[in-house]
């Protein structure tokens, strides 16, 4: 892979090199052609520095005692030092020395700065992180640490390495995205790791089902869509364990659907949906622990793989940090922190999944002014909005605008055509961005459930196993306390503040489990807790919990289970869904197919089908299309008629879908658009399979001509993060599907992003892999070299060294030693 970016890298330089008759002339939004290809200072003096050198040296500010750092085979970079703050200073000299211009951009995209690097084509998704509150939140957070606390310290010692490359590069080492850019690197700021925390909160946690459940009550009236979108998933697996040994169907009846109200082109936001929604029944995370008892080697095993946008560099970073007698834990970083987010030490492994915790709402305010509004109207009374302006400046550091954001008590004014609603989210509110470090340092599941229950936010599961057996899990984060008769699924009236949050749950009231019966643990982002036996609201429209019903199949079954059957798992290519779903269609079949010869054909091209997402499956692409197509008829209702084609988050998610089957002559069955005849379930299936197999054919040709295999119809696609498709890898191959364990978005954007499985035995052995590669520099061996790997579903076990002596000298590629600077 890496040979074919250089291929396309310098055929695109090339190109560009026909213009160099241009000299020093910008060229649209392009920079000068001249420094550009410089071949000392411009884009080829990047490919010098694109492997690491058998040795190098430097100095850090602030380094109390040299560092050791010895690269292996994979790229992973060992930090041996002699102190925490030592150790941090190292890792964020070696991140930016591989990751430097994805540092800088997501700090620019989250703190919305986007257009002091690339100008006017930013200002869009820079108003709307200035909106949300992410760049305020972070610097206040930032303001209230004290110069001395832990919290500082680490973002302080993590300043330093980073500026210490910064400081030292030459010009041969700037990435190339900066040469692209016409832009120079920054010097980083402590600052700067708040507002990926902040970025993080955001993308786990910015849900907006209340415009969802507005949206659709336009559609089909209020009852009906609180009851299609409901507060509790109708199919209950859950991550606590609740004594049931196979998925409980809770199918409330539906109310039928009312008549649509006039739309308003406004009720779903279009300034906030696009930014965040993901289709959630498809991709999330899965992570799982196994007892001993379960085990063939008499250890707790542990596996994790977090589903998230894949891109080139990943958004992981693997390295190991060594502090004798206080820090030995490897892992997965995220460029710009100073912790192991997801790993294990010598005593434990953990790893995450989303919460799903409803930690946001939206309240419809009343302004005394809609353009220009100086008070908010609450209880009787007008009360003044803080007012806060936001700049945005262009690459040369000129004005391009300024904008006023008003904030009520509750969090920013978001303004829509109907008026304006409110914003108040846990994220903006609460930090503790030093927890992730502490879990690196504890040693036993029960501390580290303990260190965990104090994390604040974005809320997720935490799964552990230790070396002493023990398997545990626990979900933190601030979870709000709304009034009796409020949800946080539906747009609150602002005018009251009887609507506002209560409080919290204490930490001790949060889900958790350790050691149960059943001898494992699973989380998928399916409903965290039985709603039998926990009626709280902590959330709404939860996910079908295919994914977790698929790993609870395999671990219930499993015996004597071992890390191979654990690294398999987590590209099982089987899914829970088709288990409904094609029985109901091939009986739809036989039942109206009659003399239709099409409905026959598709029918017996479906009954073909393993159920298995293969590679090689040549039946696969039949189903998914064949559940498209009657997600589109049977969620009819939900169409936007101002849209050519409606969103899939418009619509109700294949849960709800899953209890109709069992009502075949229900309302929601009758297709809308067709007046003159009323639908039942038979005829909606039996339509969509027949439509699936004609999509199928003009697009992929005959059902035998090998274009309808898996790896043909559907891949995924890792994009550089400036989406330059030379220096991109698209069109890998995934063995998974819709709601598999390694699931795929139709984009294929989205996916395990890391895989990780851990055999806790007294002496802990790793194995993992993820999209991409350690070095950001396309130029590098070491920038897609995992992809292939991660393709197959292959892990590597790594390397876990006590001490630089350890690391045998065939498993070195590149030696660092870090000096104190003087």
């Amino acid at each position: 892979m890496r040979a074919a970016i250089i291929s396309r890298w310098s055929g695109a330089l090339l190109i560009l090199g026909a213009g160099l008759w241009v000299g020093a002339v910008a060229t649209g939004p392009l920079p000068p052609l001249g420094p550009f290809l410089d071949p000392v200072h411009g884009a080829w003096a990047t490919v010098r520095p694109a492997e690491l050198p058998a040795m190098a040296e430097d100095s850090i500010a602030g380094l109390q005692a040299p560092v050791n750092v010895s690269y292996d085979r994979r790229g992973v970079p060992h930090i041996f030092a002699q102190s925490i703050p030592d150790v941090i200073r190292a890792m964020g000299y070696v991140v930016a020395r591989d990751r430097l211009f994805q540092m800088e951009a997501q700090v620019r995209a989250s703190s919305g700065r986007l257009t002091e690097m690339i100008g006017k084509k930013g200002l869009s998704s820079d108003k709307f992180m200035r909106r949300i509150g992410l760049k305020s939140s972070a610097e206040k957070h930032f303001a209230n640490l004290a110069p001395d606390s832990e919290t500082r310290q680490l973002f302080d010692a993590y300043t330093q390495g980073v500026n210490a490359w910064i400081d030292d590069m030459q010009p041969a080492d700037v990435p190339l995205e900066y040469h692209l850019l016409g832009a120079k690197p920054t010097r980083w700021q402590a600052v700067n790791t708040m507002y990926i925390s902040k970025q993080m909160g955001y993308t786990l946690t910015f849900r907006t089902t209340e415009r969802m459940k507005r949206y659709a009550a336009q559609r089909v009236g209020r009852e009906a869509a609180d009851a299609i979108f409901s507060v509790d998933c109708p199919i209950q697996e859950p991550m606590q364990p609740n004594g049931q040994t196979e998925p409980r169907y809770d199918c409330p009846p539906l109310p039928p659907p009312g008549k649509p109200a006039p739309m308003d082109k406004n009720t779903v936001t279009q300034s906030l949906l696009p930014h965040n929604e993901i289709d959630r029944s498809v991709v999330g995370s899965n992570n799982w622990a196994v007892a001993p008892a379960k085990t063939a080697s008499g250890h707790a095993l542990l596996a994790g793989d977090p589903h998230l946008r894949l891109s080139l560099p990943s958004i992981w970073y693997e390295v190991h940090l060594v502090v004798p007698g206080e820090l030995d834990v490897y892992g997965v970083t995220i460029p710009g922190v100073p912790a192991v987010i997801i790993g294990f030490n010598r005593h434990l492994a953990w790893t995450f999944t989303n919460g799903g915790i409803d930690v946001l709402d939206f309240y419809k305010e009343r302004l005394d002014d809609e353009k220009k509004p100086s008070r908010y109207f609450m209880d009787g009374a007008w009360h003044s909005l803080e007012q806060r302006v936001e700049n945005f400046y262009d690459q040369h550091g000129e004005l391009l605008e300024s904008e006023t954001v008003y904030l009520t008590h509750r969090g920013p004014v978001l303004f829509e055509k109907e008026g304006a609603v409110s914003l108040r989210w846990v994220v903006l509110e609460h930090e503790r961005a030093e927890v992730t470090f502490k879990l690196g340092q504890t040693r036993s599941v029960a501390e580290w459930l303990k260190v965990w229950g104090t994390f604040l936010a974005p809320a997720q599961n935490g799964v552990v196993a230790d070396t002493q057996g023990h398997i545990g899990f626990r979900t933190s984060g601030k979870f709000p306390i709304r009034p009796a008769h409020s949800r946080g699924d539906w747009v609150q009236d602002g005018t009251s503040s009887k609507n506002d949050w209560l409080g919290y749950y204490p930490a001790a009231e949060h889900p958790m489990a350790v050691d149960p019966a059943q001898g494992y643990l699973s989380s998928a982002n399916q409903q965290i807790v039985d709603p039998q036996q926990d009626k709280r609201y902590l959330g709404a429209d939860w996910p079908p919990p295919w994914r977790a019903m698929r790993i609870n199949q395999l671990l219930r079954s499993g015996q004597a289970l071992q890390v191979a059957d654990m690294q398999r798992f987590q590209t099982d290519p089987q899914s829970t869904r088709p288990d409904v779903f094609v029985p109901a269609f091939l009986a739809a079949v036989r039942a109206r197919a009659g003399g239709d010869e099409l409905l026959q054909t598709a029918g017996l091209l479906l009954a073909q089908w393993d159920r298995r997402y293969t590679s090689d499956s040549n039946r696969a692409a039949l189903f998914v299309l064949a559940m498209q197509k009657l997600f589109e008829r049977a969620w009819d209702e939900f169409d936007d008629p101002e849209k050519e084609e409606t969103p899939y988050w418009y619509r109700p998610d294949a849960s709800h879908l899953a209890c109709l089957l069992q009502v075949p002559d229900s309302p929601w069955w009758d297709i809308r658009a067709t007046t003159d005849q009323r639908e039942d379930r038979d005829s909606v299936l039996a339509a969509s399979l027949k439509a699936a197999l004609l999509a199928l054919r003009e697009q992929h040709g005959p059902e035998d001509g090998g274009d309808w295999r898996w790896d043909k119809v559907r891949q995924m696609n890792v994009y550089h993060l400036l989406k330059l498709p030379g220096l991109s890898v698209l069109g890998v191959s995934n063995q998974g599907g819709p709601t598999s364990l390694s699931p795929m978005t139709r984009s294929g954007t989205h996916g395990a992003s890391f895989r990780l499985v851990v055999d806790l035995a007294p002496v802990p052995r790793a194995w993992t892999t993820y999209p991409g590669g350690q070095s950001g520099n396309p130029a590098s061996s070491r920038y897609d070299d995992r992809i292939a790997q991660w393709s197959a579903g292959e892990l590597t076990e790594v390397l876990f060294p006590k001490k630089p002596e350890e690391l045998a000298g065939d498993q070195i590629a590149s030696r660092l030693s870090l000096q104190p600077r003087k």
